[in-house]
């Protein structure tokens, strides 16, 4: 479940927490993220199936993401199937998380 900007879905706690349908963990993750990115999320607001699936999405990744709105207008799988792979989209994603910018470096070879 390699998601559009390399990020791993599968080891994400907002998509642990809906599979297994798990409220502690969802209020663990919207305590944290509200912390980290400096807004209010409640955890209500925690479901999500992945970007590149079916199905709920937390907010920010249905609605805000640019990464995820411009795979979706260029359809590609992955960004790592992009011509202008790497941008500018991914800059900040790859600053938090480098394991996306390997993830999807190991889909171009």
């Amino acid at each position: 479940m390699i998601a559009y900007c390399g990020l791993d879905c599968a080891k994400c706690e907002a998509s642990i927490a809906t599979a297994n349908d798990d409220d502690a963990l969802r209020a663990k993750v919207a305590e944290e993220w509200s912390r980290t990115f400096h807004v209010d999320i409640k955890p209500e607001d925690i479901h999500c199936a992945g970007c590149r699936t079916p199905g709920v999405k937390v907010h920010y990744c249905e609605s805000l993401c640019e990464v995820r709105k411009c795979a979706l207008a260029r359809k590609v799988d992955t960004c790592a199937a992009c011509g202008d792979f790497p941008c500018g989209h991914l800059a900040p994603i790859f600053k938090m998380a480098p394991e996306a910018e390997a993830a999807l470096r190991s889909l171009r070879t």
